[in-house]
């Protein structure tokens, strides 16, 4: 969802140009077109594991977690922006990976 109301105040509280931030299987963004965030499989790939993580553990109940969570480790060491991170970093390694495979000579 482009110029999503509630990314923009993550936007915000974050001081970020641009943010994505999943509610249930909505990624929600602001400061960044559609176009432009698919573009980016890294940040693709983070959003989507909040995605999972929101099935996994239900709405209601990831919300609190990630909130509680928040609380006591900081956003930043947050465990689930962590495994989101993780997500992202691995993609990135596999897009480097094509990326050289795609340089290199066949033969």
């Amino acid at each position: 969802m482009e110029k999503s109301p509630f990314a923009r105040i993550a936007r915000w509280v974050l001081k970020s140009t641009n943010v994505a931030m999943v509610l249930g299987k909505t990624i929600h963004l602001s400061g960044v077109s559609k176009e432009l965030f698919l573009q980016n499989r890294s940040w693709v790939a983070h959003e989507l594991c909040h995605v999972r993580q929101f099935q996994d553990n239900g709405h209601v109940r990831f919300l609190w977690l990630y909130f509680v969570e928040s609380l006591r480790v900081g956003y930043y060491n947050n465990k689930y922006e962590v495994e989101a991170r993780l997500a992202g970093t691995k993609e990135a390694y596999l897009v480097t990976l094509e990326s050289e495979s795609a340089a290199s000579p066949k033969g």
